[in-house]
């Protein structure tokens, strides 16, 4: 049996990702997937899909739809667009893979658009029965994962023989997909695009839950831009057992650590090489290993260094030519351990290319309330309070070398005047974002409100809360202590 399918039955097999297996590695591979990459080929994620979804909130009476008709073989079509699958009425195929079929469906009950995976005819196969079953029950893991970057999976079920997990619909597309079509993407996208994947997957191995099967078609896009983590059907529990067949391994082959490919068991550290080796592809628009078949590759892994980024665009920042280059370190004791330590990695990276403008504007560019001017190295920014009275705001980084940097986020309220002591420090525990301090302003001590964040990772809702509720404060003890409004 071939391992390492593809997602996707339109790519020619010259694709690194499509490599014909050699026969002494023939037996030890089982399927790399169930469907994948479910907005890829089938129907173009921003153009068509959008008719798709405009058709499928047109009213229908369920009861009224034809039964799905389904073929025992995978060559023959099955009979499912318009008809009705269960509560479901599959409007178009958006993707198909090994062992399964993805629809955009239309749940008639709650009256919405969601993704359907159906299992594929070739179920029927004992061997591949057994692994759609196992990724099934796997699969019900992912249920639990709720998280901003992980595609959310709403329910699971069996109908008429075939099994189905119905799954949040993301209509972006996934970045293999958005890669082949605009080509060379821009550095600070790609890594914020990573960075968002690495918050699910820690995430999911902060749940004791491994992916298997990170790569650029498992990555899906918004319509907002937010990345998210998707299909977990070869995902496993750490507490369940791997359920292979001895020698056996479950993944696809390009992205497959080394360990993997001698062990056949996945580890947090194996979905960060996984991830590692997508960051490459996107950065360098191809594979790190370009061998002609399963052995050639696989022995490239196993063997060769990676190449340099660096020694394929010379353009691309040390920084991140580094980043790639421990995510993807053979020996896995010198990679991040987990998807939490990779987050923290990719973040610090993706934050010395964030300019504090940048960062500003993701925060709070369409709050009307709040104006700012660059002043020098720091920013200034003036937040009119619901009272009507205003209050000054600085944001500048720290001194700190560019991967220990900090944002500095302040505001002065008046000078500290030894009687106001005592009234302050009882104030100072009221604050969530922030604490009061004493700074000295031309010669004069002044109590000032500040917070700090790693500006690597600065998070821009947590900026946000933090300018708002300094101006508040800081305001609150200016007017208390003096009744005046500084600004």
């Amino acid at each position: 049996m071939n391992k390492f399918q593809s997602d996707s039955n339109s790519d020619s097999n010259t694709d690194p990702e499509m490599a014909s297996p050699g026969d002494s590695l023939t037996d030890r591979f089982e399927s790399a997937g169930e469907g994948g990459s479910f907005l890829e080929e089938t129907v173009d994620p921003v153009q068509d899909l959008a008719e798709y979804l405009w058709e499928s909130h047109d009213e229908c009476k369920h009861s009224e739809l034809e039964e799905a008709v389904f073929s025992e073989t995978e060559d023959a079509p099955d009979q499912i667009i318009g008809r009705r699958f269960s509560i479901y009425r599959c409007d178009a195929l958006l993707g198909k893979g090994g062992m399964g079929r993805v629809y955009l469906a239309y749940h008639s009950q709650l009256g919405r658009p969601c993704a359907l995976k159906i299992s594929s005819p070739r179920k029927k196969d004992s061997k591949l029965s057994g692994n759609w079953y196992s990724a099934f029950r796997e699969g019900r893991s992912a249920a639990l994962l709720v998280h901003p970057n992980i595609v959310t999976v709403h329910a699971v079920g069996r109908h008429r023989g075939r099994q189905f997990i119905e799954m949040e619909l993301v209509s972006g597309g996934s970045l293999k997909s958005i890669l082949r079509k605009e080509g060379k993407l821009p550095l600070l996208k790609v890594l914020q695009w990573i960075c968002g994947a690495s918050k699910g997957l820690a995430f999911a191995h902060r749940h004791h839950i491994l992916h298997r099967d990170i790569k650029p078609e498992n990555i899906l896009i918004s319509p907002l831009g937010i990345p998210k983590l998707a299909d977990f059907g070869l995902a496993r529990h750490l507490s369940q057992p791997e359920n292979l067949h001895q020698g056996q391994v479950v993944g696809t082959l390009p992205y497959l650590a080394p360990e993997v490919l001698q062990t056949g068991k996945h580890s947090p550290g194996s979905d960060v090489y996984s991830l590692g080796v997508t960051l490459f592809y996107l950065l360098a628009g191809r594979l790190p290993y370009q061998g002609k078949s399963v052995e050639q590759m696989a022995h490239q892994i196993l063997t060769e260094p990676a190449p340099s980024l660096r020694s394929i665009d010379p353009a691309i920042p040390l920084e991140v030519s580094g980043l790639v280059s421990k995510m993807m370190a053979k020996a896995p004791e010198l990679r991040p351990q987990d998807g939490t330590a990779a987050s923290h990695l990719i973040g610090s990276v993706l934050g010395q290319f964030r300019d504090v403008e940048s960062i500003l504007e993701e925060a709070l560019g369409h709050d009307p309330s709040i104006t700012w001017m660059r002043c020098d190295e720091k920013y200034r920014l003036m937040v009119r309070l619901p009272d009507g009275r205003k209050q000054t705001v600085f944001v500048e980084s720290s001194n700190h070398r560019a991967d220990q940097q900090l944002l500095l986020i302040y505001s002065t309220c008046c000078p500290a005047q030894s009687s106001f002591f005592e009234q302050a420090l009882k104030m100072n525990a009221m604050f969530s974002h922030g604490a009061l301090t004493i700074r000295e302003i031309d010669g004069i001590p002044h109590f000032v409100m500040i917070n700090t964040y790693p500006r690597g990772t600065a998070d821009a809702e947590e900026v946000r809360k933090s300018v708002l509720e300094i101006s508040e404060f800081s305001d609150r003890i200016e007017k208390m202590l003096t009744g005046i409004d500084f600004h």
